[in-house]
């Protein structure tokens, strides 16, 4: 499929799993091998492009009308492991999260009531018929969320700045951990803030995450990246984010009773993610 655009979308970051082909039932299986096979495999940013690409029509489509037939893919160790894209299910579930996102005044003009209420409709109709759904990527605007740090650990971190001489070189910071080693870090995670912290948004995000883990195969692979916000941050600040190391830092000064510690690491996140969420108002 063409691309809608070469303009770079600079705002979402995105956390992903990719389960091995095995996992899928027939027959998507044989759709995602056949897939693999292809040379033209889409990027995030085609992704991104085509559903804001749905916007710019009046009325506006929020959820694409069919489910995306388009996917990540990689090979690990031998084995296919595939990410669908799953766009439909995202677009309705992103809908929900508009309320609490925007003045009521702006989600009007963007997005009618009556056009809501009718997207709405329609997926309570879809949920219905497939109750298990649910998607292999979740996307952060402006910021990658502290809890998905928990998931990583430093030494997974990639960072590459990209070749500027290459045609279509573009910089990547991302993580990619096994699917039973980031369960086991949101599982220690978890025991240690609640221990130390009646309540936290930190608890609350990972709870919501580990139980979306539980849902794919066990021999997945989990990959936190941050998509265009590399293209939104200098390369040197990018160069000193070690937003993993820092948030391990922090939950292991709780576990060994050091609130100064932890507080530190915690200052040092909230001050960088703070520089970056600014971005969104910048003009």
């Amino acid at each position: 499929m063409p691309k809608v655009s070469s303009v770079t979308v600079p705002y979402a970051s995105y956390l992903r799993v990719y389960e091995p082909l095995a996992a899928f039932p027939e027959p998507e299986r044989g759709h995602w091998a056949r897939y693999a096979r292809r040379s033209d495999h889409p990027s995030y940013q085609d992704e991104l492009r085509r559903s804001l690409a749905d916007l710019v029509p009046t009325p506006p489509v929020p959820v694409p009308v069919h489910e995306s037939s388009d996917a990540f893919v990689l090979e690990i160790d031998g084995v296919l492991c595939v990410c669908p894209w799953r766009t439909r299910l995202r677009g309705w579930q992103a809908m929900g999260e508009l309320a609490g996102q925007l003045p009521p005044p702006v989600l009007d003009a963007v997005l009618p009531p009556v056009l809501r209420s009718q997207t709405a409709a329609d997926y309570e109709q879809w949920l219905a018929r497939n109750p298990d759904a649910r998607p292999w990527i979740r996307t952060s605007t402006w910021q990658v969320p502290l809890h998905w740090f928990v998931l990583v650990s430093d030494e997974e971190r990639c960072y590459d700045r990209g070749d500027e001489g290459a045609p279509g070189a573009s910089p990547v910071l991302r993580y990619r951990t096994p699917m039973v080693q980031a369960r086991r870090r949101v599982a220690r995670g978890l025991k240690t803030l609640r221990d130390a912290l009646d309540e936290a948004p930190l608890i609350e995000g990972l709870v919501d995450v580990g139980r979306w883990l539980e849902e794919f195969h066990p021999r997945s692979l989990v990959e936190l990246d941050y998509g265009g916000l590399v293209h939104a941050l200098p390369a040197d600040e990018l160069d000193e984010d070690h937003s993993a190391a820092d948030v391990a830092e922090g939950i292991e000064a709780l576990r060994n009773g050091d609130g100064e510690g932890a507080g530190e690491a915690y200052a040092r996140l909230v001050e960088r993610w703070r520089a970056v969420r600014d971005l969104q108002f910048a003009n």
